[in-house]
């Protein structure tokens, strides 16, 4: 493999803002510091002449190209994790990934993944279409967030649920403690999802660099001070819930990202619960759907707030 090489355009949008920062929003898989570090090494080029100034801030007009070196070749190895499974078959696996397990490994995080558990489980049964960190991996939900996942097993398994992703075909709806009473019992958020230039470790509602969302929401139950509801997503963006009731104003209970930083209710995470799961199988054609019950910590936090 060669060096990848990315030309951005900035606009009006970007002015005035750290271009480390510009560049870590627009580069989805790549961290902050990984970006500086990239300045360092003499890979970032605006306007044509080398720039290591990553608190530079950008100009509208201003055209920066970035060399990204080829990547380090990882070795992702196996491990005996204890996994949920819901179903499994030649084709997929269905599993219940309790809140705390990252799906794949990243940077800084190779081991006690659900990958390393999966690579155990099924050895060279997974999918090869997303490589040697995310084998068999077809979706992801966050580290903090519990429920189901589906996993493909092989290379045609997965091409058919990502084609079922990508129409929106996929079942997925979850549970969710927010912040605030709903005025409504139910409704659509239908806004834009992109990186957040302020703050790399956040997505926002934002219309530039962005990816159409879809979120569908209805009221279960009322707390006054919170709300249980039922999220179905159409899309599937990175931390879309999350971001679309931060955007209504009603984050998620111990979402430290979105929301407050500290709850009174005893909530050590984001109360995110991943509890249906709905596809077509890719061999069969016979549409599927599982069902995951709250975990304990969620019905805690029920039961304290009832």
């Amino acid at each position: 493999m060669s060096d990848n090489i990315i030309e951005i355009n900035l606009d009006d949008e970007h002015k005035g803002i750290r271009l480390d920062l510009v560049i870590a929003s627009m580069l989805e898989d790549y961290s902050r510091s990984f970006v500086q570090k990239l300045f360092e090494k003499g890979a970032i080029e605006v306007n044509g002449s080398l720039c290591t100034e990553k608190k530079r801030k950008a100009a509208s007009g201003d055209v920066v190209r970035v060399t990204i070196p080829e990547p380090e070749r990882l070795e992702v190895s196996a491990e005996d994790i204890p996994l949920e499974i819901v179903y499994e078959d030649e084709d997929v696996l269905v599993v219940n990934k309790p809140a705390g397990m990252v799906v794949h490994p990243a940077p800084g995080n190779y081991t006690g993944t659900l990958v390393n558990a999966l690579m155990y489980h099924c050895g060279d049964q997974l999918s090869s279409i997303n490589g040697v960190i995310r084998p068999g991996i077809v979706h992801r939900i966050d580290k903090d967030t519990s429920g189901l996942l589906m996993v493909a097993k092989n290379d045609k398994a997965h091409n058919s649920l990502s084609q079922q992703l990508s129409e929106h075909s996929i079942t997925r709806r979850y549970r969710a403690i927010v912040y605030s009473n709903f005025k409504e019992d139910e409704g659509t958020v239908d806004r834009p999802i992109g990186r957040d230039p302020k703050n790399r470790l956040r997505n926002a509602v934002i219309d530039i660099n962005s990816k159409p969302a879809v979120t569908h929401y209805k009221v279960l139950e009322r707390f006054g001070n919170f709300t249980l509801i039922e999220a179905r997503l159409e899309t599937g963006r990175t931390h879309q819930i999350r971001v679309h009731m931060a955007y209504l104003r009603h984050p998620l209970l111990g979402d430290e990202l979105y929301g407050p930083a500290k709850n009174k209710v005893g909530a050590k995470r984001q109360m995110l619960h991943a509890g249906i799961l709905g596809f077509v199988h890719p061999s069969t054609g016979e549409y599927m759907e599982f069902t995951s019950p709250l975990p304990e910590d969620f019905e805690a936090i029920l039961n304290k707030l009832r």
